[in-house]
């Protein structure tokens, strides 16, 4: 995967660079020290991955996320905790708090390099066909037509104008967006909790005013739906019991 760092802080390029290089699947062709720099940079150039700081001078990175192409990952580096859940309201893979632990690096691009496979997969495949029952869904994904039953579904997670549907056994990546496929969706099982995610209630652990636990999987529950997290689905089930 080829990846640039945008970070205004040389030392911040510095240490990410040194992470960076630790992994043979990681080829960094770039770094900027501002978006509009790294944007003159993309427009002649395509990337797989960009590490993104969020606090720049001019453009800052959540601004500037929004302009990145969507074939291109995004894993936020920010020493600010706050924007966390800002970061997943515009399609981020990943957000990392500096200084960086390598474990939580590596996490990281782990997932990155899980989910470029599964994009140049799902590139090649027809995108003509999906349709969803009052049990299962039948979506395209990896070059074949998969039936998944909804009751297995964990999350659904948005990727760009992808989605990734989350099962305790797999992934599958599909062409639909995010919006499409929540309204297909039947509204007593499945919550949309976030720009980027939806979640099936009947495998929430736990939650609180941020996040929503599901197995080893901490969902972030966007601003935007939070209060119709709890008005509409959380206070309407501790009531019924």
């Amino acid at each position: 995967m080829e990846c640039i760092i945008v970070d205004d802080e040389p030392l911040a390029r510095e240490g990410i660079k040194m992470l960076v290089e630790k992994y043979e699947e990681l080829q960094l062709v770039g770094q900027f020290q501002n978006a509009d720099a790294t944007a003159v940079y993309l427009k002649d150039h395509s990337v797989d991955l960009v590490f993104l700081d969020i606090q720049m001078p001019g453009t800052n990175g959540l601004e500037f996320a929004k302009s990145i192409p969507k074939d291109t990952l995004v894993i936020f580096t920010t020493a600010y905790s706050e924007f966390a859940l800002e970061s997943y309201e515009v399609d981020a893979l990943d957000y990392l708090l500096k200084p960086i632990a390598k474990s939580r690096f590596d996490k990281a691009v782990k997932k990155a390099l899980s989910y470029h496979e599964m994009l140049l997969s799902e590139e090649q495949s027809d995108h003509s066909f999906e349709t969803v029952d009052d049990d299962y869904v039948f979506v395209r994904s990896d070059r074949k037509v998969c039936k998944i039953d909804l009751k297995n579904i964990l999350f659904i997670e948005g990727l760009k104008d992808y989605v990734v549907i989350h099962t305790d056994e797999q992934r599958y990546i599909t062409a639909i967006n995010m919006k499409t496929i929540y309204e297909k969706l039947p509204k007593s099982l499945f919550v949309r909790v976030s720009k980027s995610y939806v979640v099936n209630v009947k495998h929430i652990d736990s939650f609180d005013n941020n996040d929503i636990q599901i197995g080893k999987y901490e969902i972030p529950i966007g601003g935007v739906y939070r209060n119709d997290f709890f008005d509409n689905f959380v206070m309407k089930k501790m009531l019924s019991k």
